[in-house]
């Protein structure tokens, strides 16, 4: 943890501030006290470390980390181009956490009552096992979402990010059954239906408070050298996944006591009616821009978190499929009554078709490389030469933060010792 650590200017993807000995550089968002790199607890040990923090980060960016914000400000001049941060910038990050958190409890306070009700066709999620499990992981997750952003410091980042991936991606999942009820009619929604939407859009307007409460900037670049592999890894993995969602997952196998079999395969997406269709799509392109956003985001840490909270529904709606393959698959499903598969001694065998554990095994990889790319510590992109020491390296026309020709030693006034 960083309670020893004192944060002086952030940027878009990096922050300078010092430790209990030493000035260092941590990642946006790191929320372990080992610096990404450090210097001396001293003047000059100061200056190098700022000469580093501006050749690393885009200046336009950088700004004073104000004391109200949760620690204390670095002393100086601030940096070319940005004004000191107000009173009430300061106290907005809170307040707004407070807000999204708040958001997020009445969400999932909406979504358990109407696990309660019926949902569709007259049953509620409470009775039906496979649907009651992904909805109480999504509850899971907005839950702890909740806890982070009141916790504050980097928590709320992670709160943030957790609660926004798994909102973009339920979007699809709760507009695919709201589908059924445009299709067939508003008579089979139910009182759980409507109040499971309305906990959905609070969660989502917290999650879009909590995403947007912070006032440094969020960086994007093309993928280049180290960071092309996660960015391969994350789109195939991602694409796999989406790919593999959509064919039936279900299998049957009905067989008589007279030895007539027949096999059916059920829950392709494409076998739905229009708007069902188009809430599974709105699942599937969500995981995958998901993908590519987590793996343009600088720092990559950044985007990891947020593809893991699109995972976790994703995740769910496996764990849906394997309980459903546990449970008593009724007759009339095939259009038997029970009077009929009585009758001819009918049984029933449910299983999961091979596109499941297809799925199953893209998913997997999805997952590995971005829970690898959440604990892998964040990286610095190396100067290109000395004569650039003080110069960052932007690609782009951005004015620089330099370093007055006397003495050499520039930026503002090293943080005084608290």
């Amino acid at each position: 943890m960083r309670e020893e650590v004192t944060i002086s200017y952030r940027g878009a993807s990096y922050e300078i501030g010092r430790g209990p000995a030493f000035y260092g550089i941590w990642g946006v968002g790191q929320t372990w006290s080992q610096p990404l790199e450090w210097w001396p607890d001293t003047s000059e040990g100061w200056y190098a470390a700022w000469s580093r923090f501006i050749a690393i980060e885009r200046p336009e960016t950088i700004a004073p980390v104000a004391q109200d914000y949760g620690q204390a400000p670095g002393v100086g001049a601030p940096v070319v181009g940005q004004a000191p941060a107000t009173a009430s910038q300061a106290a907005a990050p809170p307040q707004r956490a407070a807000l999204a958190a708040t958001l997020l409890a009445v969400g999932v306070a909406c979504g358990i009552a109407g696990l309660f009700p019926d949902y569709l066709n007259g049953e509620s999620l409470s009775q039906q096992t496979y649907q009651l499990v992904p909805h109480a992981i999504y509850f899971a997750v907005w839950s702890a979402s909740a806890l982070l952003l009141l916790r504050g410091r980097g928590s709320s980042r992670v709160g943030a990010l957790l609660a926004t991936g798994t909102s973009v991606v339920t979007f699809g999942l709760f507009f695919a059954d709201a589908g059924t009820a445009i299709s067939a009619g508003a008579h089979v929604m139910g009182a759980g239906l409507v109040l499971g939407l309305v906990g959905w859009l609070a969660c989502s307007a917290g999650s879009a408070v909590a995403l947007f409460m912070r006032h440094d900037a969020v960086a994007f670049g093309p993928p280049r050298g180290p960071a092309l592999l996660p960015f391969l890894a994350f789109l195939l993995a991602a694409l796999g996944t989406a790919a593999a969602f959509a064919p039936s997952w279900d299998s049957y196998v009905l067989q008589t006591t007279a030895g007539t079999t027949q096999s059916f395969t059920a829950g392709n997406v494409f076998s739905n009616p229009a708007p069902v269709i188009a809430g599974n799509l709105a699942a599937i392109v969500a995981l995958v821009a998901v993908a590519v956003v987590a793996a343009l985001w600088r720092p990559v840490l950044h985007g990891s978190l947020l593809l893991v909270g699109a995972i976790v529904p994703m995740v769910a709606q496996a764990a849906s499929a394997v309980i459903q393959v546990g449970e008593h698959t009724s007759p009339s499903m095939f259009g038997i009554t029970p009077a009929e598969a009585a009758r001819v001694g009918l049984t029933i065998t449910s299983g999961l078709t091979l596109a499941f554990w297809i799925y199953c095994l893209f998913l997997l990889a999805l997952a590995v490389v971005t829970i690898t790319a959440v604990m892998a510590p964040p990286s610095l992109e190396p100067v290109t030469s000395p004569s650039t020491a003080g110069v960052p390296n932007t690609g782009d026309d951005s004015p620089a933060v330099s370093a007055p020709p006397e003495p050499p030693l520039a930026g503002p006034e090293p943080p005084m010792t608290a």
